[in-house]
């Protein structure tokens, strides 16, 4: 094997890593690089880095939470109503029942997990297509918020817009800096060693072949390099600004589901209902109760979003929301998630949801119009799409093979094969009734 496969193979993430992960981060260095030099470096200044943030974050939780819906076979295109809902209900709460601000983020997540419960039975229990039921969902919570809201805005107090508008408070002697920032900084970057030393400690107590020495160097180097660079940015905002409250959320949210999807059953069991939900439920996975809370957890996240936003706009309104399931779509399927085979990664997700939102953000600091960026949009998806068919034309998996899966009739059962005699007579089904039950 070349220096260069290893590279390709291991440099993010092991045996993980395929082309299409390895291209999708090219991509996202590619489009930062070309609107630096279009933008005459106005893409990675610190207030613009910081305005990113703060304006897409909600995008990005959503496509946390859409990677898990979509990794287990299913899509939701509910989520953007649902966060409107939410919103107009805990803006409503604060300022008609003067409900203080952090009990009305625990009655937003309290109404996703409300939703999602109701959701999640029509899809597990009752066996309604997810499409069709958040399809309905989209509608019904459109209405609820136009109907609740009097298609009005409404305003929420100071404290609750820190979610959405906050940032890290300045502490520490004058270091010309974000001090909270910088220190965020240095646990992360020693948060890498830790875990690339632990990864090879091991698969060395497993007996298996870890990485080359030189290129976990190279992988350290790049991701440190990352972090210090990201944080020098963000510590080094103009007075006032620096890391926002919304961005500190979405990482503890990436690492905290990072965790759950790659370590926990749980998580590889929504990966193994992706991947063949007859198997899986065969194997002792409890399909109904893992699409289910699959369900409900991307309304939860839906309705942190949705609150997230509206304490950033400062008030909810009744054009909150709108398309924000086709960017948490988009964001899943550029970052290598593909419906058939339970296959995506949620830093795979954030990285497609960072190139859609530098795209937005570039193509808005050259004054391009929105219908163009809409158009640019849609062909970058259209690429990604495209790249997954030719997957599938390999042999690899598709996306696009199994987004009607729902809808299939099951294949035809295979012709019964003849029980073998028993000792004594008979077959082997007469010797255990229950081998006939589970052939059929």
């Amino acid at each position: 094997m070349s220096r260069m496969t290893d590279l390709q193979k291991n440099l993010f993430g092991g045996t993980t890593s395929n082309a299409r992960q390895f291209g999708m981060i090219s991509t996202l260095v590619a489009i930062v690089v070309l609107f630096q030099i279009w933008t005459d470096g106005l893409t990675l200044t610190s207030g613009n880095l910081i305005a990113v943030v703060s304006q897409y974050s909600y995008i990005l939780i959503l496509a946390i939470g859409m990677l898990m819906v979509i990794v287990a076979g299913h899509i939701d295109l509910s989520v953007g109503s649902v966060a409107a809902f939410t919103g107009i209900v805990v803006a409503k709460a604060m300022q008609e029942y003067d409900l203080p601000w952090p009990l009305g983020i625990v009655l937003g997540l309290l109404v996703g997990a409300a939703i999602g419960a109701w959701q999640g039975f029509w899809v597990a229990y009752i066996g309604v297509p997810a499409f069709i039921v958040t399809l309905a969902g989209m509608l019904l919570f459109r209405g609820g918020n136009q109907y609740i809201g009097n298609a009005d805005t409404v305003p929420v107090p100071e404290g609750f817009r820190e979610i959405g508008a906050g940032f890290l408070p300045e502490v520490g002697p004058d270091t010309g800096y974000n001090n909270l920032t910088l220190l965020l900084g240095a646990v992360a970057c020693a948060g890498v060693v830790w875990r690339e030393w632990k990864a090879r400690q091991t698969r060395r107590e497993m007996q298996a072949d870890a990485a080359p020495l030189w290129i976990t160097g190279i992988r350290l180097a790049v991701m440190i390099g990352v972090i210090v660079f990201a944080t020098l940015r963000f510590a080094g905002g103009r007075i006032g600004t620096s890391l926002p409250i919304s961005g500190i959320i979405l990482i503890a949210l990436v690492l905290l589901y990072s965790h759950y999807t790659r370590n926990t059953v749980g998580g590889r069991h929504i990966y193994a209902v992706g991947g063949n939900a007859r198997a899986a439920e065969l194997s002792g996975v409890k399909l109904k109760r893992v699409n289910f809370l699959v369900m409900m957890n991307m309304s939860v996240l839906a309705a942190l979003a949705g609150m997230i936003f509206v304490a950033r706009s400062a008030a909810s309104g009744p054009q909150d929301g709108l398309s924000w399931e086709l960017d948490a779509i988009a964001a899943v399927f550029i970052g290598g998630a593909a419906v058939s085979g339970g296959l995506g990664t949620v830093s795979g997700s954030i990285v497609g949801g960072l190139v859609m939102a530098l795209l937005n953000n570039g193509l808005q600091l050259e004054g391009v119009g929105s219908d163009m960026v809409q158009i640019i949009k849609g062909l970058v998806l259209l690429l990604a799409v495209a790249f997954d068919v030719y997957n599938k034309k390999q042999g690899r998996f598709s996306v696009i093979g199994a987004l009607m899966r729902p809808f299939k009739r099951d294949d035809p059962a295979a012709p019964a094969t003849p029980a073998a005699p028993a000792p004594g007579g008979g077959t082997d089904a007469d010797a255990d009734p229950g081998k006939a039950k589970v052939a059929g």
